[in-house]
Formats: structure tokens, C-alpha cells, sequence
């Protein structure tokens, strides 16, 4: 069985590090993710060597700084099911950045190659594209933070509120084979946040074959990796569920598939 769900630590490092996934642990090639917590006046300092960043400020306010520009008490929300978007910034590679915090932060971390194409900028919450998609029990929010209609060499990066008793990443799609324009090849995170705390999510992970074909509980603060495959996200009743998705590959686009078994979902039933 893959080990597909990596969770997080209970009590953060001296950094604050409380999750970390790289492409050698993962065992794929792209996708960095790191979430840290910091406490009100901590300093987290990390270089990003041939990495682009996108640094999603998930909770708290705080200053983060380049080795060119400095922003200065950035973040507004206090949890993310708030559901307005949050803050971020790039960062491209070969440059280093500094997380203040302000406040007490929850900040995620997401890595992809990068080729020092575009400066460092403020992703305000104002540029964020905010869309409903689906329909029925299938409805959920969804916060644009990078998608691929913006400035990146790799990354993408986008969060979903899925509301209690609904699903999201449905109908299920993948992405997993290099064949554009039909259909482009992304590895993915999920990171998760669910209220209240106690709940879980599940999360179907499987291919055609079935080679792939795992069904996983996640709980508050666990991340998933999507190697390949469909990838569906249920809600319970009675438990919101919040995932923020770090996605990349070798080209900067997001081209799915629809498994074809339940495609026939993607159109609304006629109302009588």
C-alpha cells in the first residue's frame, strides 16, 4: 500500500516546522510543500536555491521580506474558514526570504523548480479570482492563489472550501499523463484543515486499472500526495473541510480529464 497521507507533527520544530514534503520523500520530481506555525515575534528565514516559492499566509499577520523588497504586516484572517482569501507572496529562485510574525502565523510553504523568470511580488487577497463551482452537494469555493493564468515558472496554487455533506474534486479528474492539450501531467498536494478539529475527510485516490486504488481518512492538519490518478474529497455531515492544492509539472498548465464512469455529473439535472 502507498503512503499516500503525511502527517503532521504535533509539536512544531525549533523553525515551527510541522509538515515537509519534498520530491525525494514524495518520490516524484516537482512538488515541495512545508507548513510552519510561528509564534508572535518568530523569525523563519529560508533561502530558495532553485526553487520558486509561493508562501501562503494561512492565518496571522506578519512581515515578509526578500532580498530586494519587504512587505509589511500582510494576512487578515484569523482561520481559514473565514472562506476570504488569504495573502500571499512569490518568491522566484536563487533569492531567500524572511517570515515575521506579528501575530501567532500558520504559514504553508510551496516549492516548485524554478528558472528566476519573474521578481518576488505580493499576491493580495483583492487579485485573487474567487469562484463557486459545481452544483448541489457537489458546490464548493474555490480561492485562485496562483493559478495559471498568473506569472510562475512551475507553481500552481489554489484552496477549496467543501462545505459539510458535499464533495469537491468531483466528478473525479486527473492529470497525470504529459499529453497536451488533452491533458497535462501534474503532481499534487492536499493540505487539510477541517472544523471542527475533530472530524476527517476521505479522500479516494485510484486509476483506471485500479493499480493505484486507495481510500483514505484524513484528519486536521494531514496532507495527501497525488502521484497519478482520480482524487475525490468527501465532507461529512456536521465537518467543513478546507484543502489547499500545490501543483506542478513539466509544463505550467492545468489540462484534466473526467474519469469516464461518472463524467455524465459534470451537467446539472434538469430541474422539474
Amino acid at each position: 500500500m502507498p503512503d499516500l497521507i503525511v502527517s503532521g507533527q504535533k509539536i512544531p520544530d525549533e523553525q515551527g516546522n510541522i509538515i515537509t514534503i519534498t520530491p525525494e520523500s514524495a518520490g516524484w520530481k516537482y512538488v515541495g510543500f512545508q507548513t510552519y506555525s510561528l509564534k508572535a515575534g518568530q523569525e523563519l528565514k529560508l533561502a530558495t536555491l532553485a526553487r520558486e516559492v509561493c508562501i501562503v499566509l494561512l492565518t496571522g499577520i506578519g512581515n515578509v521580506t526578500t532580498t530586494k523588497t519587504e512587505w509589511k504586516q500582510i494576512g487578515r484572517r484569523m482561520s481559514v474558514f473565514e472562506k476570504i482569501p488569504p495573502y500571499a507572496v512569490y518568491v522566484p529562485s536563487d533569492d531567500s526570504f524572511t517570515i515575521q510574525a506579528s501575530t501567532d502565523m500558520n504559514v504553508a510553504i510551496c516549492w516548485a523548480p524554478g528558472k528566476k523568470t519573474y521578481e518576488a511580488r505580493l499576491i493580495t487577497p483583492e487579485q485573487m479570482s474567487v469562484e463557486t463551482r459545481g452544483y448541489g452537494n457537489l458546490e464548493r469555493q474555490i480561492h485562485n492563489i496562483l493559478p495559471d493564468t498568473e506569472p510562475a515558472d512551475s507553481l500552481l496554487v489554489v484552496e477549496v472550501f467543501t462545505p459539510n455533506g458535499h464533495w469537491s474534486s468531483y466528478p473525479p479528474h486527473k492529470h497525470d499523463r504529459d499529453q497536451l492539450p488533452e491533458e497535462s501531467l501534474l503532481e499534487e498536494t492536499y493540505y487539510y484543515q477541517i472544523q471542527p478539529e475533530q472530524g476527517f475527510a476521505v479522500q479516494r485516490v485510484y486509476t483506471d486499472d485500479e493499480s493505484l486504488n486507495e481510500t483514505l481518512i484524513v484528519k486536521n492538519g494531514d496532507a495527501v500526495l497525488v502521484p497519478r490518478g482520480y482524487h475525490p474529497v468527501c465532507a461529512p455531515p456536521g465537518y467543513d473541510v478546507y484543502y489547499l492544492n500545490v501543483m506542478a509539472g513539466p509544463e505550467r498548465v492545468w489540462k484534466f480529464q473526467n474519469d469516464p464512469k461518472h463524467a455524465w455529473l459534470m451537467t446539472p439535472p434538469k430541474e422539474v
